[in-house]
């Protein structure tokens, strides 16, 4: 509870680290937000850069800032962010991402609304460093809009072959079943949110929302970027986790597609890569060019 009892609606959680180069952005993206009774808690872990000062430059009393000791681990990093939450409700967001301004009024009456509701999430822009759209509209794909059970989501995730519902910053959830299911894990870091958001649909039914309301930055040297194989073996594996765990009514044709469908995933993760690096590149040549 905040001082005087009084609870924000909803918590936005941005953890960061050595995030100096697109944090204020970040943070603008928050404060613009059409939907005002929300608390922003800045978790900064141990930054050798400026995030710090630029985290506690903004004056907004909706801001909380915490800073770690000593530098954690991202799953334990992005687990304490949570925890400092005070909302029922709760959306993470990396720091180097951003919100659209009508991006929790659209997002949180649903879930205030409708208790069966475990996930809400949107579509979200892909960015580049300079924040220019690069693959606009991104996102659940293959039917996912709307109201749907979790086996249906489960169903549609295996066949998919990566991450149709996306990244924390388009999601939003609840904290009590946030706990309940674990937190994020460890031993899935590449895959932590969909691994997430799989395991919190257990508790309830999925929305999703056909507008676009985030955005998902694309660097140059993200971790994303360069464990690629990680990704793509972590994402095998979930794949067959959901096929065998029973939580969800998968059938045996499902995983099958899913199998198949996977190494097409990554062919896609790559391809959004490659035209993020090439933007950069591009960027690098007028500035050398502008300089000469």
């Amino acid at each position: 509870m905040r001082p005087g009892g009084f609870q924000p609606s909803v918590s936005i959680c941005i953890p960061v680290y050595n995030g100096e180069a697109f944090l204020a952005e970040t943070i603008r993206s928050v404060l613009e937000q059409t939907f005002r009774d929300f608390e922003l808690v800045i978790l900064e872990n141990a930054s050798s850069d400026r995030s710090d000062e630029i985290a506690r430059s903004f004056p907004d009393p909706r801001i909380r800032v915490e800073r770690n000791r000593e530098t954690l681990s991202q799953p334990d990093n992005w687990n304490r962010a949570v925890q400092l939450c005070r909302a029922p409700l709760v959306k993470l967001l990396c720091a180097d991402d951003l919100l659209h301004p009508r991006c929790l009024e659209l997002q949180v009456p649903p879930m205030r609304d409708d208790p069966s509701l475990a996930l809400v999430a949107s579509r979200r822009h892909m960015i580049d460093e300079q924040s220019r759209v690069i693959v606009p509209r991104r996102g659940l794909g293959g039917g996912l809009v709307g109201t749907h059970s979790g086996s249906e989501v489960a169903r549609r995730v295996i066949r998919n072959g990566a991450n149709p519902i996306g990244e924390p910053g388009n999601v939003l959830f609840r904290i009590e079943q946030f706990v309940t299911a674990g937190g994020w894990r460890s031993d899935r870091r590449f895959i932590m949110d969909l691994d997430c958001w799989m395991r919190l649909l257990q508790y309830g039914e999925f929305l999703g929302l056909p507008e676009t309301l985030a955005a998902f930055r694309i660097q140059r040297g993200s971790v994303s970027a360069e464990n690629e194989q990680a990704i793509y073996d972590e994402q095998r594996a979930l794949i067959e986790e959901l096929g065998s765990s029973g939580a969800f009514d998968v059938r045996s044709l499902d995983v099958t597609v899913g199998r198949v469908a996977a190494p097409l995933g990554r062919a896609r993760r790559k391809a959004l890569f490659s035209v993020s690096q090439f933007a950069a590149r591009r960027d690098e040549k007028e500035t050398a060019d502008r300089a000469g």
